[in-house]
């Protein structure tokens, strides 16, 4: 019976669907983080009577036709962008986007990642880096003596040096877009790389045309909603109890058939 195979993939697609809801609800708290949503497609189709065919030698073509079909498969987990909350922290290296874009962070082999995750700190020569350690991108540092930090919605980072009257400038912090976010592969510790999917980055300073704003002493928070995740784990388990209940029936018809004498 073609019922079994086809409950199957509905379980393990409900398991899928299950397994990427868990770990919204795990990254509920996560800085900069953003809930993911999988997607499915039916399989291919099996043909017992084909739509449009002719029924008789007089032309006359079939309605409906029969086809059944054999199951489900996941074809994407995207990754949703709204925006999350901003919070307060009073930490004046903290930093939250507001609107499009990703801050720039230079791992160890060389290579660019973006992030959401505007938690920064000071490394032990003054630079600007993430949580990790990682190089913040362009490359900003701040003098030993300096009393005060800020860091403007433009992303103009200056600081307080004590004899100066103006403040200096260390630098400016910088932003990409991609035209297809969702393109992005996610690698941990938030932080993202480019793929052939999401296209090239396209750089700008925050408060330009296309890019967010910068907010210091603010981080963004996870975008995950949990009320709405409850809601889609019961139907992702509900849908699951009842593929089950499918298989069960199956096998309950096919022991009738073996049983018959």
């Amino acid at each position: 019976m073609k019922s079994l195979t086809t409950a199957a993939t509905g379980m393990f697609a409900q398991q899928l669907s299950i397994d990427v809801i868990a770990n919204n609800i795990a990254n509920v708290t996560t800085t900069g983080f953003k809930r993911s949503r999988s997607e499915f497609a039916d399989l291919l189709y099996q043909d017992y009577r084909r739509v449009g065919t002719q029924s008789s030698d007089t032309a006359t073509i079939v309605p409906a036709g029969v086809q059944i079909g054999v199951g489900v498969k996941a074809v994407a987990v995207y990754r949703i962008n709204e925006q999350g909350s901003l919070v307060p922290t009073d930490n004046p290296l903290d930093v939250a986007i507001k609107g499009r874009g990703y801050l720039q962070v230079t791992l160890p082999d060389g290579t660019t990642a973006y992030t959401r995750d505007g938690t920064l700190q000071l490394s032990n020569d003054g630079t600007l880096v993430t949580a990790d350690g990682f190089q913040i991108v362009p490359n900003i540092t701040v003098p030993n003596n300096a009393t005060d930090i800020t860091i403007n919605g433009n992303g103009q980072v200056e600081v307080t040096i004590p004899g100066q009257v103006t403040p200096t400038l260390l630098g400016q912090i910088q932003l990409a877009t991609f035209i297809n976010d969702a393109g992005l592969q996610q690698s941990g510790d938030n932080l993202l790389l480019e793929t052939e999917a999401s296209g090239g980055p396209t750089t700008g300073n925050p408060g330009a045309v296309g890019f967010g704003l910068l907010q210091q002493k603010f981080l963004e928070q996870s975008n995950v909603d949990m009320v709405s995740e409850m809601t889609h784990l019961i139907s992702a388990q509900r849908a699951y109890e009842i593929n089950s209940k499918v298989i069960q029936a199956s096998d309950d018809m096919m022991s009738t058939v073996t049983n018959i004498r």
